[in-house]
């Protein structure tokens, strides 16, 4: 699954090259509202498509792409970025490591490659995967990863539940699905520079959004624990 908000400049590449890699695999795309081409490249590289009316950010398109995943009957969904930045190659070793846990991290910082990230953002990581790992009682590396693999077991409960603000996505969706007694766990990867366009966030922003992130994961934490999902629910 592919969330893309305005990179109709490099997500037909981006498609190709996951063609290439998992050429069995269907790929979807959410379309988030976007201004430019996304929908009409995405389409005519040979994705599903499936276009949000307005931009409701990663997370609430992730909602939506869980939805069609459960709907459709899919036992397993990647997310991959659509700038380019997570390497198709690695898509095998996220979905391997599903069959001992059910959410699977693609971590930057456990090895893999040469991705550095400096000053208070970094500071905010560190400490964000330090107390992740304490909850989760899982050595986590890289909570605000977005490449990651999500298996059978939290599909509903990410169709239904899935936070979707900015951060909530990464942090306080490994919260939930801790809470709901799902299995987590991460490989390493090596990230790369965007392909195209630019980021959602400054550098700036970023950094103070990481720090509101401490916010979320609070209230993440003191927050009930869901109820899973029957296996009948569909929303």
């Amino acid at each position: 699954m592919v969330p893309a908000f305005n990179e109709a400049g490099v997500i037909g590449p981006v498609l190709m090259e996951l063609a290439t890699h998992e050429p069995h695999w269907p790929v979807l795309v959410v379309n988030d509202g976007s201004h430019d081409g996304t929908a009409a490249e995405a389409a005519h590289a040979g994705a599903t498509v499936v276009s949000v009316p307005f931009n409701v950010g990663v997370g609430g398109a992730m909602r939506t792409g869980f939805l069609y995943a459960l709907r459709n009957n899919f036992d397993a969904v990647v997310q991959v970025d659509a700038d380019g930045q997570h390497d198709p190659a690695a898509v095998s070793a996220l979905l391997a490591a599903l069959s001992d846990a059910d959410i699977v991290i693609g971590a930057r910082f456990a090895g893999e490659g040469e991705y550095q990230v400096r000053g208070p953002r970094r500071w905010a990581m560190r400490g964000l995967a330090a107390v992740l790992s304490r909850i989760t009682g899982t050595r986590l590396t890289d909570v605000t990863s977005g490449f990651r693999a999500t298996g059978p077991a939290a599909l509903p409960l990410f169709a239904r539940d899935y936070p979707q603000e900015y951060l909530g996505d990464t942090v306080e969706s490994l919260v939930l699905a801790h809470k709901a007694g799902l299995r987590i766990a991460q490989v390493p990867v090596a990230m790369r520079p965007r392909a195209a366009g630019q980021p959602s966030q400054s550098p700036l922003r970023a950094t103070a959004y990481l720090l509101r992130a401490a916010l979320v994961l609070l209230l993440a934490v003191v927050r009930r624990r869901p109820p899973m999902p029957s296996s009948e629910w569909v929303a």
